[in-house]
């Protein structure tokens, strides 16, 4: 058994002073209101850990050039470092084969008991055309019966697909969404109406808002509009104040709160690394004044950790400190559906960041081991 007594403690909902946290066997099994003698005190505050829906890389690997066992562990070592205890590895639009081979990846991972992944993230191929970004062209495509069968095998960890709702029909995320898919909607020119039904046939989120979707017009609130209008959709953020205007994402954080709003990165090969610069799909990224670009100019993702979107979501958009630490543990848990992460509570995972006062990772815990 191990007691934590930190100065202060987020459970998920709320920040506390003078409480401890026992664990035991990588479970937490009681919150106390006052620490007792022998608990290990800590300097900081203790905050479930940060748990990041949408990371392409790290630690100098891209997801895409490397599914495989060794790559994951590698992506999941770099973003420890920034407090992330559960990342979904995210493959880009990529082939057939590739997407089969990520897929099995993340099943190896859980077979072995790996930490710090939480699942998979598949931000396409099933995208538009017009709003692809740096996806190519030559990767997207339809969603046919064969991804169906793919995509629906019963697997043990959370699987979430983005997709275009006007390349997508109303019953094939129906059917995933029967099957414990998580589908959100992006990259996507859809019209409100497409955007709605998929909506009502059980999509539930929206990825990256703002990006790779056109702008809401008084007349026509298209993809965002419905983002922001609807109160049960969850949306994520990438907070670095280049995808986003801070005004922009203000307003979005007014509109879906922090129980709906989720903090991401967007994280490629060199959040963690040593270079600035990474190739993708063959095609020379280069990072210039905190900007992944192509030679065209287009974004490719983002050098973005977890906590530096936390600490952006105190200064950019005015957040609270217990609003800006659950857009990073709770809502992306609740949205997941781990019920076991993103908070301090019994019953959860022992997975801990502790915080300086500006927000600094001091310390890792996952299953009630600190990393080193």
């Amino acid at each position: 058994m191990m007691v934590l007594a930190p100065t202060r403690l987020f459970d998920g909902e709320t920040i506390r002073s003078g409480a401890a946290v026992v664990v035991e066997d990588g479970r937490i099994t009681g919150v106390l209101d006052s620490a007792p003698p022998g608990a290990l005190t800590l300097d900081g505050l203790l905050s479930p850990g940060l748990i990041d829906i949408q990371v392409n890389g790290g630690g100098g690997v891209l997801f895409n050039d490397a599914p495989t066992l060794a790559a994951l562990r590698t992506i999941a070592a770099a973003h420890q470092r920034f407090g992330v205890t559960g990342l979904m590895a995210t493959l880009i639009s990529d082939s057939r084969e590739k997407t089969a081979a990520a897929l099995d990846a993340v099943s190896a991972a859980f077979e072995a008991g790996m930490q710090g992944i939480v699942g998979l993230h598949l931000e396409g191929p099933w995208l538009s055309g017009p709003r692809r970004g740096v996806h190519p062209a030559a990767n997207l495509r339809p969603l046919d019966d064969i991804d169906l069968v793919m995509l629906t095998a019963r697997r043990g960890f959370p699987l979430m697909v983005t997709v275009a709702p006007e390349m997508v029909s109303p019953e094939h995320i129906r059917t995933l969404a029967d099957e414990g898919v998580r589908v959100s909607l992006g990259h996507t020119a859809a019209s409100t109406e497409q955007t709605l039904r998929a909506l009502e046939a059980g999509a539930t989120c929206f990825t990256h808002l703002f990006n790779a979707m056109p702008p809401m017009e008084s007349r026509n609130p298209g993809p965002l509009g419905v983002a922001l209008a609807h109160s049960g959709a969850y949306t994520g953020l990438i907070l670095d104040g280049i995808h986003v205007h801070p005004l922009s994402a203000r307003a979005a954080f007014l509109a879906k709160t922090a129980r709906r709003m989720i903090l991401v990165s967007d994280a490629m090969a060199t959040v963690g690394a040593t270079s600035p610069d990474m190739s993708l799909f063959g095609e020379p990224v280069s990072l210039s004044q905190g900007a992944l670009r192509t030679p065209s100019g287009t974004l490719a993702g983002a050098h973005l950790d977890m906590t530096t979107a936390v600490r952006h979501a105190l200064g950019m958009i005015g957040a609270s400190e217990t609003d800006a630490l659950r857009m990073a543990t709770l809502t992306p848990a609740e949205f997941l559906g781990a019920n076991d992460r993103g908070r301090i509570a019994p019953g959860a995972r022992a997975d801990f960041v502790l915080l300086d006062s500006g927000l600094v990772p001091q310390g890792v815990w996952i299953a009630g081991e600190r990393q080193t």
